[in-house]
């Protein structure tokens, strides 16, 4: 098969939506490198170079011109005779020929629909006509959780059946053996506590660390935050300053870096509000740390039974279940075994053998 994709976010993004289009295309070429996998974006970047060596994974600039992305990438994959044309990240092009082609789109979350507080009225309109556009015109959509799947029916009033869903995995990172020089480098670069709780996310209302913060207060556990700050960040910042809190925030962590501070961790706190899947439960699964974290939405799809999981909204909640595992070790490794059972239904061969499933459902 010949597979398009559309790689803004592949070529662009650090984080999120841009992790989520290296690692498919990593895990289908490693798998399945009989296939041929093209990658559209009218420029390269640095990221993601080491996928662009590996056999099939070849990338084109797409037609020049303003709204490219939108008006020509389709045509250009229908020029190259490519099978497939995969959007990644909840659009896809809107001008086709009539050469024949199959279409699929990945939509992450409506968050912009369940959370419309976060988001202005226009970029909430923008969002809900690209996302039912791309949903009406695929031959397949793939949710990334049954939580998404839900709300995709729900709000963009899809019928199930032309939904299915694909788990995301995680950076190869979270899953290699560092040697005990690794760690120390890491602990003394970033100046770690010997014990610490670690929350991973960008510093935004809907990810809560205000409540953990809060949560922490004259307990005396250091909490390690490694995520992009927003506005929101004054907020937290705020209660920091008012005492009784040991916060630290580190900046320019590397992927190898970031898998080390997990595994040292003793526990990770996630108690988002609302996620399409959350990724950073499974880097810590992977790392054989207990994740304490929501529980509602997708977040028990990720955590799986032996993760903690509280209400997000209740900071008493939040702080027991912490100063719980805190105080018991054994439960923490007993957890964190189990933990890593689990996270294996996310492995690369899994997902990239659910993802070629859909593709050949198609063809």
């Amino acid at each position: 098969m010949k597979i398009a994709y559309d790689a803004k976010r592949f070529f662009q993004n650090s984080s999120g939506l841009g992790n989520y289009s290296r690692d498919l295309i990593r895990m289908l070429a490693r798998f399945f490198p009989e296939n041929e996998y093209v990658l559209f974006n009218k420029k390269q970047t640095e990221k993601g170079a080491e996928i662009l060596e590996l056999p099939g994974v070849k990338f084109l600039k797409t037609s020049k011109g303003n709204l490219s992305r939108q008006m020509k990438t389709g045509l250009d994959a229908q020029n190259q005779n490519v099978d497939i044309f995969h959007g990644l990240s909840g659009e896809l092009p809107l001008k086709w020929n009539q050469k024949p082609i199959k279409k699929i789109v990945t939509i992450h979350d409506l968050i912009f629909m369940k959370f419309p507080q976060y988001y202005s009225f226009f970029d909430r309109k923008i969002h809900f006509w690209k996302f039912k556009k791309a949903a009406r015109i695929a031959d397949k959509i793939v949710a990334i959780s049954e939580q998404t799947k839900k709300d995709i029916v729900h709000y963009l009033k899809i019928p199930e059946e032309k939904i299915d869903v694909v788990y995301q995995g995680c950076h190869q990172s979270f899953k290699e053996n560092y040697p005990p020089s690794f760690f120390e480098d890491v602990k003394n670069k970033f100046k770690l506590p010997e014990r610490f709780v670690l929350n991973v996310g960008t510093i935004e209302e809907r990810k809560n660390l205000l409540n953990v913060v809060k949560a922490l207060k004259n307990s005396k556990i250091p909490l390690i935050v490694v995520g992009k700050k927003t506005k929101y960040f004054k907020k937290v910042n705020r209660e920091i300053l008012a005492g009784g809190t040991d916060v630290r925030f580190l900046e320019n962590v590397s992927m190898p870096e970031l898998a080390a501070i997990y595994q040292l961790a003793d526990i990770f706190v996630y108690p988002s509000f609302y996620e399409g899947f959350g990724i950073p439960i499974i880097e810590s699964l992977f790392s054989k740390t207990v994740v304490v974290t929501s529980n509602s939405g997708c977040f028990p799809e990720a955590g799986g039974k032996d993760s903690v999981y509280v209400n997000p909204k209740n900071v008493e909640d939040i702080r027991s279940k912490i100063l719980f595992l805190w105080e018991n070790e054994s439960e923490r490794k007993r957890r964190s075994e189990k933990g890593f059972e689990f996270v294996q239904k996310f492995n690369d061969e899994t997902i990239a053998k659910e993802m070629m499933a859909v593709y050949l459902s198609l063809i």
